[in-house]
């Protein structure tokens, strides 16, 4: 199946799942539609995330690998590298300021202090615990410990964890002791070479066979569950949300595009269509990624800067979480009558910012954060439960502007160093 072809049924999955799903909601308790949303939305659309998923862990580790080894030079490895987190961090702190911003602008929870009276605790709570599964909640993590937890004492249990950021930082030695081996890890890096070529091909069947009813049982399965009537219930809170992620996306990602990469933000968003339907319909950076990479390098980015860039924003750069954190504590304080400060404000962006690193890129985690916000500047995290039923739709968007600001930012750096190697050969 071509690209186009492929690229045009998963955007007709993607509006079938809306409006089947927005329906399916309305008949949400008939015992039919329960049925076929279990057995059929879910259930497919969990087959499909397991099908991607499967694949992030070998992705991460042989992208990265070969993305260092593709590099060649130490020091061009460690400029790409600051750029990437300089870009990361930065979009990530513009993000939350737009969200504030716009939130403190439009007032959402501006008369609705009742809402704080339904805060549903125990279905938070559920949530939280339910994250937490598994894994140390970010807000327990102090500076040293993220720090040592960048480093694996077992890097094939962090593999098995999925404890990516561990995984990241094995496949970066790894890949520089291939480079500086030279001719002597030949046949390692010939290896490595084949293992992505495998990968890529699995990457390929799985999108021509599955992606199209996957993204539709997904996105069904999500809006049956949580479907217009939760919008209503707080649609001015959502729309400011939808809002800053659409400013977002467009002037900052757009913006980088068209003025720092010298290029059309048009082509590149037509390009980067079937990553961000399956980011949408999957809710997580981490299971976009191998799309998301091979949509890149057909956009000409070089693949040892998308090898590198990519994997590693999956896991730091989360700039739609930020966003709907930024709202989401504005409209939390409103409900309750609280006034943030200055300092409070800027606690928040700053707190949001450094989180936002080593955060896993799965569904549902941005709850984990915001809790920590929130606790941070004195506001009720039991507040969460009133957001619970419309952050399913809202995680889809905002994990469609995550990896969109990953890919944003390898194109950018491919697109600077070509025109370096463009002078230097002039």
């Amino acid at each position: 199946m071509k690209s186009k072809h492929l690229t045009l049924n998963i955007v007709i999955a993607l509006i079938l799942g809306i409006v089947i799903g927005s329906i399916c909601d309305i008949f949400s308790q008939s015992g039919t539609v329960k049925f076929i949303d279990q057995y059929f939305f879910n259930t497919v659309g969990q087959i499909f995330l397991n099908l991607i998923f499967m694949l992030v862990v070998p992705v991460v580790f042989v992208s990265i690998v070969l993305g260092v080894v593709g590099v060649g030079d130490p020091k061009l490895l460690g400029g790409i590298g600051l750029k990437t987190l300089i870009f990361f961090l930065c979009t990530t702190a513009i993000a939350i300021t737009i969200a504030i911003l716009l939130a403190l602008a439009v007032k959402p929870g501006a008369g609705h202090s009742d809402l704080m009276k339904s805060a549903d605790v125990s279905s938070y709570q559920k949530t939280l615990d339910k994250q937490n599964e598994g894994a140390e909640a970010p807000a327990k993590q102090t500076f040293d410990q993220t720090l040592i937890n960048l480093f694996p004492k077992n890097p094939i249990e962090a593999m098995t964890q999925g404890n990516m950021l561990q995984v990241i930082t094995f496949s970066i030695f790894i890949g520089i002791g291939i480079m500086v081996m030279g001719e002597k890890a030949l046949i390692v890096k010939q290896f490595f070479e084949q293992f992505n070529d495998v990968l890529m091909y699995i990457i390929s069947m799985i999108m021509t066979v599955f992606a199209p009813i996957g993204t539709f049982c997904l996105v069904a399965h999500a809006f049956t569950g949580a479907g217009l009537g939760a919008i209503k219930q707080l649609g001015l809170y959502f729309i400011v949300v939808l809002v800053a992620l659409i400013l977002h996306f467009f002037l900052i990602y757009g913006g980088t595009i068209k003025f720092l990469a010298k290029d059309s933000p048009i082509k590149f968003f037509k390009g980067f269509i079937p990553a961000i339907t399956i980011g949408f319909g999957g809710s997580s950076s981490n299971a976009a990624l191998p799309v998301s990479m091979e949509c890149t390098k057909k956009m000409g980015v070089r693949p040892e800067i998308a090898s590198f860039v990519q994997p590693l924003g999956a896991t730091i750069n989360m700039d739609g979480t930020a966003i709907m954190q930024g709202v989401a504590t504005i409209f939390i304080a409103q409900i309750s009558g609280a006034q943030l400060s200055i300092v409070q404000i800027l606690t928040v962006i700053v707190i949001a910012v450094v989180a936002s690193i080593g955060t896993a890129g799965v569904p549902g985690v941005g709850l984990i954060m915001l809790a920590m916000v929130l606790t941070a500047v004195d506001l009720n995290p039991a507040a969460i439960g009133i957001i619970i039923g419309i952050d399913r739709l809202l995680d889809m968007t905002r994990t469609a502007v995550n990896i969109t600001g990953d890919a944003a930012c390898a194109f950018m750096i491919s697109k600077q160093e070509d025109r370096k190697l463009a002078k230097k050969a002039n």
